[in-house]
């Protein structure tokens, strides 16, 4: 299996240019991007986030109307296949300014950890946080548990375009795992809610920047490197043999603090 990530473009979304890089794990191409600059783009990634949701009868989660515009959204990922179909991706709002911008803590509400997770993000926002919503991959997709690793990696990349420090995500429990193999660190001292739903426990997970690629498998680590590269992004300075005991927990680099 090649670990080999190819480059298409290098520039930065974040000052106004469009980033692409091809995956060869799952075989996708993936453009990273902003409303502004690649509408049509957009409003098909959003089109199959909506598809995606309302499959799973959760569609109100996604907030369409309220994001169509772009305006929230800094930058997104879209996942294509080669025939230019998008088939996955997510959006990334901030970094954000105030913890009252991050609606995601709603669900939190009047339950227990809402106040440790509001303490978290206030901690960290002055650092930069930026957060990745609307999450997806299409359910036919070919490779789509490759495709999915790859859109968590995503979800790692997305502080380092923004310039900020930390990534932040709430997850289905049940996608937890594949997320930590991309060095997302689960908040473990904040009980999961059922949203949007009963069906669900979702639960916060973090990315540091500093740190993440600490708790990354060895070969989405490889993948993340590659990709880096691909972006025209420095890697992280610390080696991965720094690693500390017991560091799947969530205390591990006082994340939970």
């Amino acid at each position: 299996m090649t670990v080999e990530t190819i480059a298409v473009g290098r520039e930065d979304p974040s000052r106004g240019r469009t980033v692409r890089f091809r995956d060869n794990v799952s075989g996708y191409a993936l453009c990273v991007t902003t409303p502004n600059l690649s509408p049509g783009l957009w409003r098909r990634y959003l089109v199959g986030a909506r598809e995606a949701y309302r499959h799973f009868g959760n569609e109100s989660a996604l907030d369409y109307d309220g994001v169509l515009d772009g305006s929230s959204t800094a930058l997104f990922f879209a996942a294509t296949d080669t025939r230019g179909e998008v088939v996955g991706g997510l959006r990334v709002q901030g970094p954000y300014t105030w913890v009252s911008e991050v609606g995601s803590l709603t669900p939190w509400a009047g339950r227990a950890g809402a106040a440790e997770l509001g303490l978290m993000m206030a901690r960290r926002i002055p650092r930069g946080v930026v957060e990745s919503r609307a999450v997806w991959v299409a359910r036919d997709a070919p490779r789509r548990n490759e495709l999915a690793a790859a859109i968590s990696r995503c979800m790692a990349h997305a502080p380092r375009l923004l310039n900020a420090r930390y990534g932040f995500a709430t997850v289905a429990s049940f996608t937890t795992e594949r997320h930590r193999a991309s060095g997302g660190v689960v908040a473990q001292s904040i009980p999961p809610v059922p949203y949007p739903d009963e069906r669900y426990h979702t639960l916060p997970i973090w990315w540091d920047t500093r740190t993440y690629h600490v708790f990354a498998d060895k070969l989405q680590y490889l993948l993340m490197r590659g990709e880096l590269r691909a972006m025209g992004l420095a890697e992280p300075r610390s080696r991965r043999s720094h690693r500390l005991f017991g560091h799947g927990g969530e205390e591990c680099y006082a994340y939970g603090r």
